[in-house]
């Protein structure tokens, strides 16, 4: 089992900036694939952006040049730090790790971008 444990979400006007951070922890080895999802009200939940199987970075075209993705292995933490915010932004963010054909997530922190 892995844990997944978000923090850093909150409100922020326009413009701002806020970095989440996410703590793996339990039967971790080596986890490859990690990254952050979001979910905003009444849509599906959308890749923001990941480390992948090959340890290359994937962003989604709509933070690109805005959110930067970051990890600490001997940690095992991952963060996102979100810059030029949106109020589309706005969602619940999710840490996600897949690890041996498995999915885990965090519980999700809030974000919301005021305008």
């Amino acid at each position: 089992q892995v844990q997944l444990v978000e923090s850093g979400g909150g409100l922020v006007q326009a413009g701002g900036s806020l970095k989440l951070s996410c703590a793996a922890s339990g039967t971790i080895y080596n986890i490859n694939v990690m990254g952050w999802y979001r979910q905003a009200p009444g849509k599906q939940r959308e890749l923001v952006a990941t480390f992948t199987s090959g340890s290359s970075i994937e962003y989604a075209d709509f933070v690109k040049g805005r959110f930067t993705i970051s990890r600490d292995n001997a940690k095992n933490t991952v963060a996102l730090q979100m810059n030029s915010l949106k109020p589309e932004d706005t969602g619940v963010y999710y840490c996600y790790a897949h690890l041996f054909g498995l999915y885990y997530w965090g519980q999700g922190t809030q974000v919301t971008v005021s305008s």
